[in-house]
């Protein structure tokens, strides 16, 4: 915690602990601190406390820089915040803030940074706040604000940064009117429930490096981006974009270009593709569109390539393999044929995510010859592949997620170990973090070896916090003002009966085994009642014989349990009454006895 003797120093004038986790709360003989012109407190754990709790800070008229970012405030901004005639910088970042911008702030005549980002703020943005002409970073994002966006902002000639994501701004909005501010760097409108309408071709326009208009209802690409040469990000997804990507997005105006996002549109081509910045590009996201061909091609810097949900063809091209430092590969749910590349295991240590689900894939899987993989997650179902599963895939001590549903893979469970089938493991260290498998529909065979089991630790505990399975794509070297998204990890599943999407998985309230439609056969272990985590358990139309364990009583978490159309025998075990959130159960077709 801070110590009460800080406020010993009545000369001090600059105090910068920003980032270094203190706890409890700011002492109140900061109270002491009158000469402060320099206070910086931002991320910090400090115990929630209300904004009114620093009334004494808003007597200071000293000071020039104040930031309050990320300490648990909560209520109403003071409108003493205008006793602050000498602030230059202010930042509220994080908190729970509520109510509207009082008044009293047009009072800060110097202030040319203004970050309310990420509170619970509300009402329109003022009329008052265009008299402010000496902002350059106005940020207002992650708020309730709405109403329209006043054309007057265009008063505010030194803006370099106009951040307003995520709020619920409304109405048409008129590019040309941001396009007035000659120092704009960075404009952020995306996601709230705009209409804009794209500028004139006429217009003298301000070199932008970050340019966000997703969920804008654009119709078409923006003409004044034929002129923009220094832009390294840009989001136009989620608008109503039909036809061709046109040919100047690839001819090298962009070639400083990080981030590229034309997703959930309705594009039908790259007019004269030709891929953008090899040196420096991370992310190009063409993904939920309608594009035909071959998956364009990718510079060998992209770590994120997410082209799924089009109706792209033929099979992986060579230049797949150059993906050196690929994180996330996603080529899902497209009509894209051939066999799998020997080199797809061999990409890049880096790879997290490998997700070639709904396609036309045949033949084997590769070996993933990498050592030290951090593959996270990989979904081949929905293919044609065949063969076995790659021994390698044990290596792969990382995996939260495997999905090879849907295919024609004849193997033994034994595989998923690294073992021959003629070799039975004693224990196995292997997949301690697995929350999801799915091994449906394929041809495996034999018997489910109980040491298998033992290691699945993540699926052992019911605690956890209710988050979701994803991961986060920002590059760890990233442009500030920019947001470069998460992946959702998702799966179609047969669960409680039914055929259920699933566009997120949590965490804690998902773990699925699904090993139906196949050819295993012996008991069921009883150690999979040690997964106390689990959810859903299917291992239906298989040939398992012998009685229900007992154990499966155990599974205090589990809402859907599937064993039909098996040759288990033998009474249903009393002890499943204790499943007190288990509200699907089907044993039929069975020989089981009657009660």
């Amino acid at each position: 915690s801070l110590p009460m003797s800080i406020g010993n120093l009545p000369s001090l004038s600059y105090l910068n602990i920003d980032g270094c986790k203190f706890s409890t709360s700011i002492p109140a003989s900061f109270a002491n601190l009158t000469n402060l012109e320099y206070l910086d407190v931002t991320m910090n754990p400090f115990t929630t406390q209300s904004i009114s709790s620093l009334s004494w800070l808003f007597k200071n008229k000293k000071l020039a820089t104040l930031g309050l970012g990320m300490i648990n405030l909560y209520g109403k901004i003071p409108p003493s915040i205008g006793n602050l005639s000498r602030l230059v910088h202010l930042d509220f970042a994080g908190n729970q803030l509520s109510g509207t911008i009082p008044s009293q702030l047009v009072n800060l005549t110097q202030l040319t940074y203004l970050c309310l980002q990420t509170n619970q703020l509300s009402g329109s943005i003022p009329s008052w706040l265009m008299n402010m002409t000496g902002l350059v970073v106005l940020n207002l994002a992650v708020n309730k604000f709405d109403g329209k966006i006043p054309s007057s902002i265009s008063q505010l000639q030194n803006l370099q940064v106009l951040f307003l994501v995520r709020n619920n701004f409304s109405g048409t909005i008129e590019l040309d009117n941001f396009l007035k501010l000659k120092q704009l760097l960075v404009l952020q409108l995306s996601s709230n429930k705009l209409s804009c309408r794209p500028s004139s071709a006429n217009v003298i326009l301000p070199q932008l490096s970050v340019l966000g208009l997703a969920s804008c209802n654009l119709s078409e690409f923006p003409a004044f981006l034929q002129n923009q040469e220094n832009l390294n990000w840009l989001d136009l997804s989620d608008n109503n974009i039909r036809g061709e990507v046109p040919f100047w997005v690839w001819n090298g105006s962009f070639n400083a270009m990080q981030y590229l996002n034309l997703s959930r549109n309705f594009l039908t081509g790259l007019d004269r593709y030709y891929p953008i910045n090899p040196l420096l590009m991370y992310t190009m996201d063409l993904s939920h569109n309608i594009l035909k061909g071959p998956p364009p091609e990718a510079p060998p810097s992209i770590l994120s390539y997410l082209v799924s949900n089009n109706m792209m063809t033929g099979a992986l091209p060579p230049w797949i393999c150059n993906l050196s430092s690929a994180i996330t590969l996603d080529l899902s749910s497209n009509d894209l044929t051939g066999v799998l590349p020997v080199c797809l295991g061999n990409i890049s240590k880096s790879l997290m995510i490998l997700n070639l689900k709904g396609n036309n894939f045949h033949g084997t899987i590769p070996e993933i010859l990498v050592r030290g993989t951090r593959l996270t997650m990989i979904d081949l179902s929905d293919n044609q592949l065949q063969g076995k599963l790659p021994r390698s895939l044990a290596n792969c001590k990382m995996l939260e997620f495997i999905n090879f549903g849907n295919n024609f893979i004849m193997d033994t469970f034994l595989s998923l170990l690294g073992s021959l089938p003629s070799f039975r493991p004693r224990s196995s260290s292997t997949f301690l973090t697995l929350r999801i498998l799915d091994l449906s529909n394929n041809a495996f065979i034999g018997k489910l070896p109980m040491e298998f089991f033992q290691s699945w630790n993540a699926m052992k505990s019911e605690m956890g916090n209710f988050t979701y399975m994803y991961k986060y794509l920002t590059p760890s070297r990233y442009l500030t003002y920019t947001y470069y998204g998460i992946y959702d990890f998702s799966m179609t599943v047969i669960y409680k009966g039914l055929n259920l999407y699933y566009p997120k998985i949590s965490k804690k309230v998902f773990m699925i085994i699904d090993l139906s439609s196949n050819f295993f056969k012996g008991e069921i272990p009883g150690v999979i009642g040690d997964l106390k985590g689990l959810h859903g358990l299917n291992l239906s139309n298989n040939f398992f014989t012998g009685h229900i364990p007992s154990s499966l009583g155990n599974l205090t978490a589990l809402e859907s349990l599937d064993l039909s159309m098996n040759k288990l025998s033998g009474q249903i075990p009393h002890k499943l009454i204790e499943l007190g959130f288990l509200s699907f159960l089907n044993m039929s077709y069975n020989n089981l006895d009657r009660v």
